[in-house]
């Protein structure tokens, strides 16, 4: 099962380290709010979307697809293309000059937290046609700990977004970073792409 973890953890981690609109709201308002637990109630909200969403990539479009094997080895195949160009296209990306973003109070974080993750297709696209795909590898058990691996990075990169906005409030983060990051992702993605192709084939 440790396997199993490690493949839903670095999977997660690359497809959720790329910077896009949900990552920098979520640091943003760790960097604008006065204090960092004011920034919680959107965290909270953008990791529940992500549990969300998880669980149903994992236990429903898995469990109707294992029914099919014919349809399987398609979902896998797609999968691998997608995360072909995820990461090529992720690793030509450059990111933007300057993070900018808004001080929310409770009620307007919670919604556009759910805005940013919920109707964000490529939020749905990682989910559904990356995670829902990959763990179409296991099954009974082993699902859960793929799940609830990909869970538990979601919701401690969030709170580590949040966290590192209000450590950055006072200082600038350098652009160069977000390129690592971005590099670093593209690299997590290609391996997960060739771990999918061992599993197609086995």
């Amino acid at each position: 099962m440790l396997e199993v973890m490690i493949h839903g953890m670095l999977l997660a981690f690359g497809l959720i380290l790329p910077l896009g609109a949900q990552n920098i709201f979520l640091f943003n308002q760790g960097a604008m709010q006065p204090k960092f637990i004011y920034a919680f109630p959107a965290w909270i909200t953008a990791a529940l979307c992500d549990t969300l969403l998880i669980l149903l990539a994992v236990f429903g479009v898995s469990a109707i697809v294992l029914q099919f094997e014919w349809l399987r080895i398609t979902m896998m195949s797609v999968g691998v293309l997608f995360l072909s160009y995820m990461a090529w296209s992720i690793w030509r990306s450059e990111p933007p000059q300057d993070v900018q973003g808004y001080s929310m109070p409770m009620k307007k974080q919670m919604l556009f937290a759910a805005s940013v993750s919920l109707l964000n297709p490529h939020a749905i696209l990682d989910t559904i046609g990356v995670i829902g795909s990959s763990a179409l590898a296991y099954t009974g058990a082993a699902q859960w700990y793929f799940a609830i691996s990909c869970i538990v990075v979601s919701w401690c990169f969030f709170l580590a977004l949040v966290i590192l906005g209000a450590i950055f409030k006072k200082l600038q983060l350098p652009r160069y970073a977000f390129v690592i990051m971005n590099k670093l992702s593209a690299i997590f993605i290609v391996f997960t792409a060739i771990y999918l192709v061992t599993t197609l084939f086995a």
